[in-house]
């Protein structure tokens, strides 16, 4: 709506005031007659032009509650009704006065006019201009998409057809509006039947979504339920397998320590038979003799793998890390495994790595994988080469070992359970050979703990290449410079060893002897790295760890344990999530330096 005082006028609503307009009816208002002879007439030119019976009535009621204001002013009233073409064709409804409408004086008043408000109200647009000695308002309804374009043919018919239409009397106009009324109600009803049925639709629908949340919450409820139950079974069960899992290592455990004494005892008596000092025994007595030892040895192994195997599962294979030359391992392993190569068309040949590689790492567990590897490919070869090399990869992060042979091959459906335990690979070979099943899963266990993996390939009639992977630590030095480093131990003597083999690398080296005042040292101000014993006055080493890790200041502390206590597997195990554990049996200014590097990566500190 746009309303104007003198010099200024202000558009809220877009009309077509500036269109081209051509006049199809001119009336006059005067009397309350001249409003309902210009309802009618509004009617008849709404019909005409093509707007449909609803925005018949709207533009017949708009034009009578517009008229119904101005009949009231004391000057005459000329009211319009025109057609515009631009932008899209609409019937315009133009009226001016003289003198104040509704007593307005101002155009905020005059657009409050009820019959200028409700005329508003009914069309799509409102252009309202004030001034203080009159004004005038420009009424727009929009015709309905796709209606004749207005040509001068098309505005000379709609002219003549205005013309043609003859004013009916006061009874006529009451019919057409109480049938305005009634189709209106109509309409009214249609609308309130269809609100009726959608509400209907809507109710039936809500009571179909209930009942089917219902059956649903009832499905769910008893499918956790059953999770619920599903889970106490696997708890139970997992319970049950973990007691005959534990149940089996104590007795391989405590079966191998039985067997090997009398074993021992065995083969040592049946060397004294066979020492050229002992009494002389005949050629076939000495036969037999060395039967006995040849089969002592041979289950005194069977025994020892068992034993390593039940150490492995319990978590009691202890670790002892040092610079380790990969090099004199391949030499000590070839020099081990040379005379087990018995037949004349298998070479055994163990190559070192150029340049020489140097790991940080146990040489004994290094060992014993390398050795199950390399005896398994010489047993399993008939004829060609069992080749094992080494080298660091190109990222210089990993070494990588490999053994391959030109023996038998494995079996597409074996290749797997190789590494299950007491899985033998049916065969020829096989029925010559006295293994238990057990070392190559010993040796992918041992070569977990190391940190690394074991990948196995290989092609029946081909051979087989297993490939060891693990960490390159010959350069795991603790990270930067330390600047307060906490060294927590009752025993005078291990503080001052620290104190040596940290100081080249800390800014401080503080000591306490007892829990509590390791943690009064730590939230006075917050350490590096810390190296904890567990046998210390209390609280002990463990409660001041469990303690560390619950303090959001403290929990991504590096701590080294560093302890002389024989810890089981479990203990072994919780601890080494969070920290490095050290024995002081092998305890070295070396050692110590590389595990504090290893417990900074374990709490997400550099490495």
């Amino acid at each position: 709506m746009r309303a104007g005082g003198e010099g200024r006028a202000m558009t809220t609503t877009a009309a077509t005031t500036t269109a081209e307009r051509h006049e199809l009816v001119g009336l006059r208002i005067v009397t309350e007659h001249d409003v309902f002879l210009a309802r009618q007439r509004g009617r008849d030119v709404a019909a005409i032009v093509g707007l449909e019976n609803q925005d018949q009535v709207r533009v017949a009621t708009a034009i009578s509650e517009l008229t119904r204001e101005l009949a009231g002013l004391d000057a005459p009233t000329t009211v319009t009704i025109a057609m515009a073409a631009q932008p899209r064709p609409a019937l315009l409804i133009t009226a001016t006065w003289s003198g104040r409408l509704g007593g307005a004086r101002d155009h905020d008043a005059l657009a409050a006019v009820d019959g200028i408000a409700a005329a508003a109200r009914l069309t799509d647009g409102c252009d309202l201009t004030w001034h203080a000695d009159g004004g005038s308002v420009v009424l727009a309804k929009k015709l309905p998409p796709g209606s004749e374009a207005l040509t001068p043919q098309r505005i000379a018919t709609l002219r003549s057809a205005c013309r043609d239409v003859r004013p009916g009397n006061a009874l006529d106009g009451l019919r057409i509006q109480n049938q305005d009324l009634l189709s209106t109600l109509d309409d009214l009803r249609a609308r309130q039947e269809d609100l009726l049925r959608a509400n209907a639709e809507l109710e039936e629908t809500n009571r179909g979504v209930l009942a089917l949340h219902a059956e649903l919450s009832e499905e769910l409820e008893k499918t956790n339920q059953g999770v619920v139950a599903l889970y106490a079974e696997l708890d139970e069960a997992t319970g049950r397998l973990q007691e005959v899992n534990e149940s089996k290592t104590r007795f391989w455990r405590n079966v191998s320590h039985e067997l090997r004494t009398p074993l021992n005892s065995v083969i040592g008596l049946s060397r004294l038979l066979l020492d050229p000092g002992s009494d002389p025994i005949t050629s076939e007595q000495r036969h037999r003799v060395e039967l006995i030892r040849d089969s002592g040895a041979t289950l005194l192994s069977l025994v020892n793998e068992l034993l390593d195997v039940a150490k492995a599962e319990a978590g009691q294979i202890e670790i002892r890390p040092r610079l380790t030359d990969l090099g004199t391992v391949l030499g000590h392993l070839e020099a081990s495994l040379q005379p087990m190569v018995t037949s004349p068309e298998v070479d055994l040949v163990v190559e070192a790595p150029d340049p020489p590689v140097v790991l940080w790492t146990d040489p004994g567990l290094l060992g014993q994988i390398l050795r199950n590897l390399v005896s398994n490919a010489v047993e399993f070869t008939e004829r060609g080469r069992v080749r094992c090399t080494a080298g660091v990869q190109q990222d210089g992060d990993m070494v990588e070992i490999v053994v391959a042979d030109t023996g038998i091959g494995i079996p597409p459906e074996h290749r797997e359970r190789v590494f299950e335990e007491f899985h033998q690979v049916p065969g020829p070979l096989q029925r010559h050979r006295s293994g238990s099943g057990l070392g190559l899963p010993h040796a992918g266990r041992l070569a977990g703990v190391l940190g690394g993996a074991l990948d196995l390939q290989s092609e029946p009639g081909t051979g087989t290449t297993v490939t060891f992977r693990m960490p390159m630590r010959a350069d795991a030095t603790p990270a930067g410079r330390y600047h307060r480093v906490l060294v927590v131990d009752d025993d005078p003597g291990f503080r001052e060893i620290a104190h040596g083999a940290l100081g080249p690398y800390a800014d401080r080296v503080i000591d306490a002897e007892d829990g509590a005042a390791a943690l009064r040292a730590m939230r006075a101000e917050r350490p590096d790295l810390v190296m904890l014993d567990l046998d210390i006055p209390p609280p002990d080493g463990s409660a001041v760890l469990d303690e560390m890790r619950r303090d959001a200041d403290l929990d991504d502390v590096p701590v080294v344990i560093v302890t002389s206590a024989d810890l089981d597997g479990a203990h072994r195990a919780r601890l080494a999530a969070t920290t490095v554990v050290v024995g002081k049996s092998s305890f070295t200014p070396e050692l110590l330096l590389h595990a504090a590097a290893a417990a900074a990566r374990l709490v997400g500190g550099p490495p």
